[in-house]
């Protein structure tokens, strides 16, 4: 009886130790979101970077400019937000050494409307909103030239403005606006801009609703951004690794339906 119960005795305190073992050696960062697709993704991730050895705790922004700010001063270790036109705007403006470590999935951005049922129907005049930042309001304009609504100077890159419009058939007035802010702008214009994040927070199905929608291909895949520095360390594999798995890309296809696609 004694052996039995040493031998017992040994196995719980090897399987408590085995287990602080673990919580002592795991890393823990803090990766910045905006609320969504990208947090419930990150949400599936967890559990699978848990058992690599990397705990992750999920900050949640409202808006695309504090999360590399957050990120270039150290208050987060990563952040999954945004696409490569967007990161690489920042940093010429800003002066970020933040990189992409790994692509992560698309969003279609979309045009919606409530007082009108296809593009078509948008009256002479008719007022669009479209964000205020440079990579996506750019992208919204090379949206509507792909399907023929305007045309832009030549040469124009992923970052057109209005001043580029070259035609405007039906005379459009172009709205700018928060992105986040964009849901809200829909009571107060013929039609809106607004990406898939925002979109889905507001209840809008984005593969169903938009009047408009962007082809899913090209270069606004989303990604894993992490300072410079800090790029080649074992934990950001162990992150991208654990996104990258055939469970992460089953969550997207079955959660979000074609809304959000997987990139990797």
């Amino acid at each position: 009886m004694e052996t039995k119960m040493s031998f017992r005795s040994a196995l719980i305190l090897s399987t408590l130790l085995a287990a602080w073992s673990a919580c002592a050696t795991a890393e823990t960062i803090k990766i910045g979101v905006t609320p969504g697709p990208h947090a419930q993704i990150l949400e599936a991730v967890k559990p699978i970077a848990a058992k690599n050895g990397l705990d992750i705790q999920l900050i949640e922004f409202s808006d695309y400019v504090v999360p590399n700010a957050a990120l270039d001063a150290g208050d987060i270790q990563a952040n999954s937000f945004q696409n490569q036109p967007y990161l690489d705007n920042q940093k010429a403006d800003r002066g970020y050494k933040i990189e992409s470590v790994g692509l992560t999935v698309n969003f279609p951005i979309g045009v919606y409307s409530k007082k009108h049922k296809s593009w078509a129907d948008i009256p002479e005049g008719g007022k669009v909103s479209i964000p205020n930042d440079p990579t996506n309001g750019g992208r919204v304009l090379l949206l509507l030239r792909d399907k023929g609504a305007i045309k832009l100077k030549d040469g124009v890159g992923f970052k057109p403005t209005v001043l580029d419009i070259t035609e405007n058939p039906k005379k459009l007035k172009f709205v700018e606006v928060d992105a986040a802010q964009a849901p809200r702008a829909l009571d107060d214009v013929d039609a809106a801009a607004i990406n898939t994040n925002y979109a889905t927070q507001a209840g809008l199905d984005p593969v169903k609703d938009p009047i408009l929608r962007e082809d899913p291909k090209g270069p606004y895949v989303n990604l894993i951004a992490v300072r410079t520095a800090d790029k080649d360390k074992p934990w950001v594999k162990i992150l991208v690794d654990s996104y990258h798995t055939p469970e992460v890309r089953e969550f997207v296809l079955t959660k979000f339906k074609g809304a959000v696609l997987p990139s990797w």
